[in-house]
């Protein structure tokens, strides 16, 4: 009676002892690295063009505008009038903002007008609170209390809605305070048929303010204007600044108050786009698997290990376990190399690599090597549904790795959103390093590494397809003949 460590150990035997296919799983993992380091090769930005700068809690951020401040010691409040918003991107901002001097990436809070978004308290780049849904003209409070700062609105500057409140610990006990206007870069998806890419550029917008009034510990000081970070040079044509005209403040500004994403206007690289290598070693262990079962059939050695172990299942599934086992280990050696040390080969490239934590950095390692792993029992499932070598990789290639090609570098937004729901290439999704704010308009693209899927769940739709090919080669092969 053979038992199931028998039939493993026979078809690791098996696998061991064939150069090509050895040959072949390791040259999934050297593609995976190699591919990795390709974006070293030339760089991608300069040190003055990446995004190094670090809000409050250890997130990317930008942090660009033109400020018109004062300081304000202590407690006190500020209000004024939001005559209007002049700008072509939803998510310009245009009000008042306190702040930890005029330092970038430092703590603040800031309630504003937006260009399509209406009233929000915003606070320390990754906070977005909203309020009524209305532009400009619109009356704006901001009133600070120790670490605390309300924001209120109010359509006439008599009855007044509070919008909410934020807590900034680090906030010195004299901040800088005052209007505020800043316009971010538009993006936009350009649609071809099914294709798509984006095109994006900067813009400015301007805002007009009244009715200025101050309360509390001010200090009497001259109103300054200053841009902060790139403000000025970030503006489409013509800058930034101020000009007074009586009551009237008009400001322009350029830039953006919020979290650095890839993508899009973004520059540098994510973890996930250092690892395009999956898709080629995803082909190379796709071969390799269905090669695996459809070589015994070609050359009539099936026979052989079925005469040897009757237990036909058993050994579909002895075969599973070897694959699986070896692609999940060198997969999970190579994708450590790239995430961890193959970063600082790109960043002494030029490459800017946007950082991520630890624990996401583990899940990008442990989920591709699954990836790679879950993917080799669907292809031998697939190789031992069809038995022939050329058909079965040909469409084990077709129903696992085209739709990532397909997604990535071919289809729109919505049809490649929907590919990535439903096909086996969901459990991309594993790799996804970066996040997405609402707050930030961006093309949000799985070519710059944003799925649709959690990772688990992707990984699930992987899974579930796996199960079902293997399911279906189980059935057929303990019922037909060898």
């Amino acid at each position: 009676m053979t038992g199931f460590g028998d039939t493993l150990h026979a078809e690791w035997t098996k696998f061991r002892t064939v150069p090509g296919w050895v040959l072949g799983v390791l040259a999934a993992a050297a593609g995976i690295v190699a591919f990795g380091l390709l974006p070293g090769i030339g760089g991608s930005c300069g040190t003055s063009a990446c995004p190094t700068l670090i809000g409050p809690d250890g997130t990317e951020v930008r942090d660009s505008f033109t400020f018109v401040h004062q300081p304000l010691a202590g407690d006190g409040s500020i209000t004024v009038r939001v005559a209007a918003l002049k700008s072509a991107v939803p998510w310009a901002k245009a009000g008042l903002i306190v702040k930890d001097g005029t330092t970038r990436g430092s703590t603040y809070a800031a309630v504003m007008v937006t260009g399509d978004h209406g009233v929000r308290l915003q606070y320390d780049y990754t906070h977005d609170i909203g309020g009524p849904a209305v532009g400009a003209p619109r009356w704006l409070r901001l009133t600070r209390a120790g670490n605390t700062v309300t924001a209120a609105e109010s359509a006439d500057g008599i009855r007044w809605t509070g919008v909410d409140h934020a807590q900034l610990p680090g906030l010195p006990a004299t901040a800088e305070v005052g209007l505020f206007v800043t316009s971010p870069e538009f993006v936009a998806e350009i649609r071809q048929g099914l294709a798509a890419g984006t095109d994006s550029g900067p813009s400015r917008a301007t805002g007009t303010f009244d009715h200025l009034t101050l309360e509390g510990g001010w200090r009497g000081a001259a109103w300054r204007s200053d841009p902060v970070g790139d403000a000025a040079a970030g503006a489409a044509d013509g800058g930034s600044g101020l000009e007074r005209d009586g009551d009237a403040w008009r400001v322009t500004g350029a830039g953006d108050i919020a979290p650095s994403v890839a993508g899009g206007a973004g520059v540098g690289v994510t973890v996930t786009q250092t690892l395009t290598g999956t898709f080629v070693g995803l082909i190379l262990v796709v071969v390799v698997a269905t090669m695996f079962v459809t070589a015994e059939y070609r050359r009539g050695l099936i026979r052989t290990t079925f005469a040897a172990d009757p237990g036909r299942v058993r050994v579909l599934a002895a075969k599973a376990t070897v694959l699986g086992a070896v692609t999940f280990g060198v997969g999970l050696v190579a994708a450590a190399v790239v995430v961890f040390a193959g970063r600082r080969v790109l960043r002494a490239g030029g490459v800017y690599v946007h950082p991520a934590a630890l624990p996401t950095e583990l899940r990008i390692v442990a989920g591709t090597a699954a990836l790679l792993a879950v993917a080799a029992v669907m292809a031998l499932g697939v190789g031992a549904l069809l038995r022939r070598g050329v058909t079965a990789v040909t469409t084990a290639i077709v129903v696992i790795v085209l739709p990532y090609l397909l997604a990535v570098a071919v289809l729109s937004g919505a049809a490649a959103s929907w590919l990535l729901r439903v096909s086996p290439a969901a459990a991309f999704a594993l790799q996804q390093a970066a996040r997405q704010y609402p707050q930030v308009d961006n093309s949000y693209r799985p070519a710059d590494g944003y799925f649709p899927l959690p990772g688990w769940a992707g990984l699930a739709v992987l899974t579930g397809w796996a199960a079902l090919a293997f399911a279906a080669a189980a059935l057929l092969t303990s019922r037909r003949d060898a």
